[in-house]
């Protein structure tokens, strides 16, 4: 008897095969996708700047087109930078933007005091379970569900982050988290009300009666983020081994919910992928996240290397070569069109190449070298436009602002948020009568 998806047996095991194929990746990078030339990178520069251009005279001007003028410039910005087709950029305009900002305009109307960052974590989270239902037999659309378990760990993560709380303090919490999660909290026990609105909007959709698998994924991601604290309380301590390991039940774990929200049950090939997907982005953030977590003491796989005073160029070829094993296991999945399947593959590349343009300090001139021309814009280039869009906070918050006070989803078929914290009944309501409308 096989046990069932992200049970625990299921999740132990999913990992060591996950650690198995990263070991397996340890060969020189052979090289994917598109090549540019310097002179034809300068061509792609010269695009992009035209299109932040255009964003800050939006921004600026506020008109009622705002939004469709912002649209139009990704699409020309994607088709002249990026070299995607009319279709790519039909399913980046009409499917995964809107799902951003109707994610962005909820969250904000529920919860006013969620930040930016906060705002686009969750964002990140729910592109990537939508991503996942053309490939799984779903439409693309956001749902309830999807909504709220990316809401779940910015809201988690902001307390488990505040400095003023004490370690037994944030211990309770854990506690009751996991405990709401399995279905029962003692009364009287400290919970954010907003956790368990999220989590009674999971329950709403996906009864725990009929789909243990969806909750079974969600223990297993709060019990990965547990043992995760292990990389900042004993940095340095750990063997590497340990790390990857810590590292890919973190990541497969976080994906594979993900997954479960998408369907509710996975079959093997399904629940493999999302696994190997979740790796492979965690990966990648730990890459992204490198100089930030040498400041902070937490240890992973990148800062244990540039601790030890060795370069990263092995472990990003390595990484290249996992996300080409990753996108091996989803080109094999029935579903999902070639378009969609390669704007996924372009974003996993992106989101390591322009990692490496911003932790160029620790990688040789040689592999920069080697690895430059499969970015469409020269690895200096991204560097010194992060470093003036970081000094322009106003620009995000304008753009921001354009985003929220747009009234272009009201027709969503989303539970209706209340303004502020603790009005959660409606919401609740909402969802109740949305899921009835299904059956």
């Amino acid at each position: 008897m096989t046990d069932r998806v992200a049970s625990t047996g299921w999740v132990e095991r999913a990992t060591a095969l996950a650690m198995d194929e990263w070991r397996r990746a340890a060969d020189p990078w052979a090289g994917s996708g598109p090549r540019y030339s310097p002179r034809e990178q300068k061509v792609r520069e010269k695009a992009y700047d035209r299109a932040l251009d255009e964003v800050r005279r939006t921004c600026r001007r506020r008109t009622p087109d705002a939004e469709t003028r912002l649209t139009n410039c990704f699409g020309r910005f994607a088709a002249e930078a990026l070299d995607l087709g009319p279709a790519s950029i039909d399913l980046l305009n009409h499917g995964f933007l809107p799902i951003g900002m109707q994610l962005a305009r909820w969250a904000h109307r529920f919860d006013p005091s969620l930040s930016q960052a906060d705002i686009t974590q969750a964002a990140r989270n729910a592109w990537t379970a939508c991503g996942m239902q053309p490939m799984f037999g779903a439409p693309l659309r956001l749902t309830p569900a999807i909504l709220a378990y990316s809401l779940l760990y910015p809201y988690s993560d902001n307390y488990l982050d505040r400095e003023n709380v004490t370690h037994r303090d944030k211990v309770r919490f854990s506690e009751c988290f996991r405990a709401r999660l399995r279905g029962a909290l003692p009364p009287g026990e400290p919970l954010k009300t907003e956790i368990v609105s999220m989590i009674r909007m999971i329950e709403d959709e996906f009864p725990r009666s009929s789909h243990p698998e969806v909750f079974d994924a969600l223990l297993a991601i709060h019990a990965a983020q547990e043992e995760s604290l292990k990389q900042l309380e004993h940095c340095g301590a750990m063997h590497e081994g340990e790390l990857l390991r810590i590292s890919c039940a973190k990541g497969g774990t976080s994906v594979l919910a993900d997954a479960c929200l998408v369907r509710g049950s996975l079959d093997a090939a399904q629940s493999e992928f999302a696994f190997l997907w979740g790796v492979m982005l965690q990966l990648g953030d730990d890459l992204q996240d490198a100089g930030e977590d040498l400041e902070r003491g937490s240890d992973t796989l990148f800062t244990r290397a540039i601790r030890d005073g060795r370069p990263l160029d092995s472990l990003v070829e390595q990484l290249l070569n996992f996300a080409g094993m990753a996108a091996a296991r989803m080109n094999a999945l029935p579903g999902g069109s070639p378009t969609h399947k390669g704007l996924l593959r372009m974003s996993w590349r992106s989101l390591i190449l322009f990692a490496v343009a911003d932790a160029h300090a620790y990688f040789t001139p040689a592999f920069l070298g080697h690895i430059e021309p499969w970015s469409p814009f020269r690895f200096a280039f991204l560097r010194k436009r992060r470093q003036k869009l970081q000094g322009d906070r106003g620009l995000f918050e304008r753009l921001f602002e354009l985003v929220m006070n747009s009234k272009g989803d009201q027709a969503i078929p989303l539970p209706i948020p209340e303004n502020g914290t603790g009005s959660l009944g409606k919401v609740l309501q909402n969802v109740t009568k949305l899921q009835r409308a299904r059956l």
